[in-house]
């Protein structure tokens, strides 16, 4: 969290989730993919810059539940990224101006392997410690189009589903 400024003052987990069905149809819808009901979570609570543990000593941790079992764990040092918060902020205020600051969410490079695709009922916890673990159940959002509105539908095969699964 940076305040108005730009000056980094707090730390939170977030998970901003990507719907692969949405971002496959083309890289180009990539915002969209990105933007539906329940897409971005933030907490479980800001951590004042002073009381949070050094950056350079954060580790993020990804693990993904499914019927109580760990079906994906991966991690990443916070030093491990290529560009520093601060530095990511500096660039973020040098044309947006954010008058009662601004939530940052720097992304970890931990991305799950293609071939698994979120369901209903998993849980997906995001830890760092020092800072809390942010859990999330996923659940389903949107409709399926239906086959006679489809854009595009010229009857030359399916359209995927492009309903979003979230947490």
């Amino acid at each position: 969290m940076a305040d108005a400024t730009g000056r980094l003052v707090a730390l939170t987990v977030g998970n901003d989730m990507s719907s692969r069905s949405i971002e496959g149809e083309n890289p180009l819808y990539l915002p969209q993919a990105k933007v539906f009901t329940g897409s971005c979570a933030l907490g479980p609570a800001l951590v004042p810059l002073a009381e949070a543990p050094e950056l350079a000593s954060l580790v993020i941790e990804l693990v993904i539940h499914r019927d109580g079992d760990v079906l994906f764990r991966d991690s990443v040092p916070l030093s491990a990224m290529r560009r520093r918060p601060d530095e990511l902020l500096e660039w973020l205020y040098q044309a947006l101006e954010f008058p009662v600051g601004v939530v940052l969410l720097t992304g970890t490079s931990i991305v799950p392997p293609a071939e698994l695709t979120l369901r209903a009922g998993d849980l997906v916890d995001i830890a760092i410690p020092g800072v809390g673990t942010l859990r999330n159940p996923v659940v389903e959002v949107g409709r399926p189009i239906p086959t006679s509105r489809r854009a595009g539908d010229h009857g030359n095969g399916p359209t995927p589903d492009l309903r979003a699964t979230h947490i």
